[in-house]
């Protein structure tokens, strides 16, 4: 399987940041919770977001470095994929307010110091 660039990876969680961004905005925790299809959009491109953090992490360790709490993003993600049933709608609706403007702003710096 080949190596993608690490901008690549960046991209992606960016792609997916924006889209979250814009999917959320004046949306509450009770969509999340009540709306199947929303939390199913939601979970796939925080999925997507880890799993672009772990590929960086292996063609690229100091690029993920720079990104903070990289590894919880990934461990996140792992929830995600493997405990959906012990997953907090309060945790995930608080990761989409709180943590993804930040990770967001730190991709576009990445990729503009690219």
């Amino acid at each position: 399987m080949p190596h993608h660039e690490p901008e690549k990876y960046l991209y992606d969680m960016l792609s997916s940041c924006k889209f979250l961004l814009e999917f959320t905005d004046g949306r509450k925790v009770d969509n999340y919770i009540n709306d199947r299809p929303f939390r199913s959009a939601l979970e796939r491109e925080l999925q997507i977001i880890g799993e672009a953090l772990i590929q960086l992490e292996k063609v690229a360790p100091e690029i993920a470095d720079k990104i903070p709490e990289y590894r919880n993003i990934i461990g996140f993600r792992h929830v995600l994929v493997h405990g959906y049933d012990r997953l907090d709608p309060a945790t995930v609706w608080n990761v989409i307010e709180t943590k993804l403007p930040t990770l967001t702003e730190r991709v576009q710096s990445l990729l503009k110091e690219k």
